[in-house]
């Protein structure tokens, strides 16, 4: 049969099937069920407009339940029992033997470390972009350009970014970007500048980053006005975790600088970057960032613009330069849609697996939880232990997508 006829075939028995069932669903309600007729006529009106809405929402409920519900309470299922044993219920054993396990407690750190890096540089960078691409001429054109990595696939962008990553013996061309560029450094001046000092900056702008969001975030839990004023458990709560994390952050930052000056630097050979232990954790990321650069990007832009131009005129009258305008007028302002934005790429960062899986495979201490649980699943035949880990992501994630939707509710109302 023709793609375009059996795609109108099945149109037409979707929409026919919607219609049929709304039609008779409806002559169900009013002419079996509660007929409009006799003494009780009114109490069987109201009790069919009552009953028909639920009926309506049946097919998208039942949809719901059979490919959102069923799944979850099966899973839950079967990492409460043992396959190996004809699905005997083993309680929670599945779950000792999965946090026994060295991979697990590697899949976890390099989450956390994911989730520590790149929402942050997603949301910096797409912001940077939209503040910068706002006010040149030629932005439209630049926007394009960085949220067009959003229109590939993450496999995709993983071979790319192989390609990139790519490494040859010593003696032939490079085809890979990064081993082309590193080929160039002798240990010469320009080594030193691109190799240490511009790394060393970065560091310490990043620990001076670390120093105002403790100072923004630790001040008004410090200041007893403002604790007493509004802010309440939960805040003060969250609060101490950003300083806690900010002055972590911030010593790694610093720790990293002597790391950087005093580092021996292998020139002249070519490097597989992958097999890098905890830094090839960064150049996995690094193809997440440049995805979800253009997703951030696009949103903040659009709040940006609806910042109204009386409060940034008021603080330029006042004497305030662009960065205390961009820091302290407009930031505060789209805080919420930033937060949104950084809580959207946490989601995803929760549930990576794509790129981890074509580019490394979880091998050298690469493993994330979702390979994790793809390994136990589908390579050990272990669906108890990855059925376990599968709900280990769902117990991740189900916060933030409460805490969403709670967010949702509340900006409706």
């Amino acid at each position: 049969m023709h793609p375009a006829l059996q795609g109108l075939i099945t149109i037409i028995i979707g929409v026919g099937g919607c219609i049929g069932y709304f039609y008779l669903s409806n002559l169900f309600i009013d002419r079996v069920l509660f007929p409009a007729t006799g003494k009780n006529a009114g109490r069987n009106i109201n009790r069919a407009n009552m009953v028909r809405p639920w009926l309506f929402l049946f097919p998208a409920i039942f949809a719901l339940g059979l490919y959102l519900a069923y799944p979850v309470v099966e899973t839950l299922r079967l990492s409460l029992t043992d396959r190996s044993a004809g699905g005997a219920f083993v309680g929670l054993a599945n779950y000792r033997q999965m946090v026994s396990e060295p991979k697990f407690w590697e899949a976890m750190s390099n989450n956390m470390l994911w989730l520590i890096v790149v929402p942050a540089a997603s949301t910096a960078f797409g912001l940077l972009a939209a503040q910068l691409t706002d006010r040149i001429k030629w932005g439209n054109i630049a926007k394009s350009l960085i949220f067009m990595p959003m229109a590939i696939s993450f496999v995709g962008a993983s071979v790319i970014f192989k390609l990139v990553y790519d490494a040859r013996p010593a003696g032939q061309n490079q085809i890979g970007v990064l081993n082309a560029v590193w080929m160039n450094f002798d240990g010469g001046v320009w080594s030193i500048i691109f190799l240490r000092i511009l790394p060393a900056a970065i560091l310490l702008v990043f620990a001076a980053l670390m120093l105002y969001l403790i100072y923004t975030a630790g001040r008004p839990i410090v200041d007893r006005n403002a604790t007493r004023g509004g802010l309440s458990v939960w805040a003060i709560l969250l609060r101490g975790i950003a300083v806690i994390g900010a002055v972590w952050l911030g010593y790694l930052a610093l720790k990293s600088v002597y790391s950087v000056f005093t580092a021996n630097l292998p020139f002249g050979e070519p490097q597989n970057w992958l097999t890098i232990l905890f830094w090839n954790n960064f150049f996995l990321m690094v193809v997440l960032i440049w995805i979800q650069t253009g997703f951030a990007m696009v949103i903040l832009s659009a709040a940006l613009r609806g910042i109204p131009e009386e409060t940034i005129e008021a603080a330029v009258i006042d004497g305030a330069n662009p960065f205390d305008i961009f820091f302290k007028i407009k930031v505060p302002q789209i805080m919420g849609t930033i937060v949104v934005v950084w809580t959207t790429i946490t989601l995803v960062v929760l549930k990576i697996f794509d790129i981890v899986f074509a580019m490394t495979n979880g091998q050298w201490e690469t493993q994330v939880l979702a390979n994790y649980m793809y390994d136990k699943l589908f390579r050990a035949n272990d669906w108890g232990v990855g059925s376990a880990s599968a709900i280990v992501i769902m117990l991740l994630v189900s916060p933030i997508l409460i805490w969403n939707v709670y967010n949702a509710r509340k900006e409706m109302k």
